[in-house]
């Protein structure tokens, strides 16, 4: 089995790799981390015209592909760099909803916005029930006639306080627990009736609750009530993107160990001569690439004819491979370190803030390799 990268894909990397050595330091992180908005508005409209925006579409759709390994390529270097833009939630996430429920030109509109930059999405499906599970949904759409209100509770809104629209999850029928009868509804961010609550997450981002009380909907996405298999798809790809921006972060974290082993000395000679150091940086390695390869393998399953639940397992097999190799890697690199690995002046810490929190986001290990073994 061939694992090189392609032409296109190789230029992806390139790019990114490129434009993180001239642009996005530790330094600049830090700014825009800091800033009203918690991203850079400048770069998001440089990601759109180098294309980044349009990996995760098809070509139908307008996109480069919407190939799931070139969007492991690209989401790897940006874990390598830590970047704090809400690449996940608005093109991926919301970007496969939008392609996977849409038709026409309600598709075409929303897909040519985000590719081109000119809207920011977030996803409002969790609420403070449903632990990891995407149905487990108790917020309503009342539908009256031409008009549909949405009334209930979403938290953990990634991208919320940014979002110019919100794509809210809610139940048109069933009880709370049912997959049939979700469907996926467009909200304005100033909606009458919407009201949120924004806070910065412990990985530097930022996110929100909100409270919808009659909010008035701008359209519903696809047809009523079938909504959960296309919300299950779009997070089980973003599930596999942010696999992939783990792999990269670790691959940091390893870096900036080995190197900070090579200056720091004890008893006047370099800690990375210590034997026992080195056997603990040669397992961070060993799960860097058991990683890497794991996270291949399921982007490979969701480009390919895999069945549905192969496609699930292989996706809940890489999660689950990927909060191991977070605990082992993060917490090595934190020890190796000593305290001033837990400092925010370096970069070390918000790359373990960074793991930490990915390894919690759309269904820790524990999570997965339970979903694993049901299928």
């Amino acid at each position: 089995m061939d694992f090189t990268y392609t032409e296109v894909q190789q230029m992806l990397q390139d790019q990114v790799q490129k434009f993180v050595q001239k642009s996005y330091d530790f330094e600049t992180r830090n700014q825009i981390m800091e800033s009203d908005q918690g991203y850079s508005k400048e770069f998001w409209q440089l990601f759109a015209e180098l294309g980044w925006l349009a990996v995760p579409f098809s070509e139908e759709d307008g996109g480069l592909g919407g190939s799931a390994v070139d969007l492991i390529v690209m989401m790897e270097e940006f874990g390598k760099a830590n970047l704090v833009e809400p690449y996940t939630s608005t093109a991926v996430l919301c970007g496969t909803l939008v392609a996977g429920l849409c038709e026409g030109e309600q598709k075409q509109e929303l897909v040519e916005k985000i590719i081109g930059g000119e809207i920011q999405l977030a996803c409002a499906y969790i609420e403070q029930q449903s632990r990891f599970n995407p149905f487990n949904v108790e917020t309503t759409a009342s539908v009256d006639g031409d008009v549909i209100s949405l009334s209930g509770k979403k938290i953990g809104v990634l991208n919320g306080e940014a979002a110019d629209q919100f794509i809210v999850i809610a139940r048109e029928s069933g009880a709370s627990l049912d997959k049939e009868g979700l469907s996926a509804f467009l909200v304005a961010a100033d909606a009458e009736g919407l009201s949120q609550r924004s806070y910065p997450t412990v990985d530097g981002k930022r996110a929100a609750e909100i409270e919808l009380n009659n909010v008035p909907v701008i359209a519903r996405l696809g047809t009523g009530g079938a909504a959960a298999d296309a919300l299950q798809g779009a997070i089980d790809r973003a599930t596999v993107g942010v696999c992939a921006e783990a792999v990269g972060a670790l691959e940091s974290l390893l870096q900036r160990t080995v190197e900070y082993s090579k200056t720091r000395k004890q008893f006047g000679t370099p800690i990375g001569t210590f034997q026992a150091l080195q056997h603990r940086m040669a397992d961070m390695f060993i799960e860097c690439q058991l990683a890497r390869s794991i996270v291949m393998m399921a982007a490979m399953s969701l480009d390919s004819q895999d069945s549905a639940d192969e496609q699930t397992r292989a996706v809940s097999a890489a999660k689950s491979r990927i909060g191991k190799a977070i605990k082992a890697v993060g917490q090595e690199a934190i020890q190796i370190h000593g305290g001033i690995g837990m400092t925010d002046e370096l970069d070390v810490g918000h790359y373990f803030k960074r793991v930490t929190a990915l390894d919690i986001q759309f269904g820790d290990g524990e999570y997965h390799t339970e979903r694993y073994a049901s299928l």
